[in-house]
């Protein structure tokens, strides 16, 4: 491992390959549950992040999103002409615009939500035992140790 002295235990990278295996199924899982509608996987995850984090100007979300500023403007436009976010004024700075979910685009991505909650939480009763799912709210809290810096 580059900077590192110690090696590293074989557990390790074993776990962190089958995890981020794990993670790449059930991400997709998730895509494949929601329809978006004929949006593509940009406009799509625009709308994600909207609906996640809020209000926000098209440079903040090209930041998010880690494409150039002129590449947002495009997507922002098909999302606005589907009516699916609205622009206003920044009531704190007058020269910018923030971008919005409109109330279709909120149900859409509420709707898109629901659908992967509702199909997890049946998978998870369908397939674990209850000591297995107290098993894995456990991993969740070690898991979750990896995303504080």
């Amino acid at each position: 491992m580059a900077g590192s002295d110690r090696a590293v235990p074989e557990s390790a990278a074993r776990a962190a390959r089958e995890l981020r295996v794990a993670f790449g199924r059930l991400y997709r899982r998730f895509k494949e549950l929601s329809d978006n509608q004929g949006l593509t996987p940009s406009q799509a995850s625009v709308l994600s992040r909207l609906g996640k984090e809020g209000d926000a100007s098209a440079s903040d979300l090209a930041a998010a999103e880690r494409i150039r500023p002129q590449a947002v403007a495009p997507t922002l436009a098909v999302l606005e002409e589907r009516g699916l976010v609205e622009r206003r004024q920044d009531p704190g700075d007058g020269r910018r615009q923030l971008v919005s979910l409109s109330p279709a685009g909120l149900a859409m991505f509420e709707d898109s939500r629901n659908a992967g909650d509702e199909w997890l939480t049946r998978a998870m009763h369908e397939h674990y035992s209850e000591a297995e799912r107290r098993t894995l709210l456990t991993a969740i809290t070690l898991l979750e140790r990896l995303t504080r810096p």
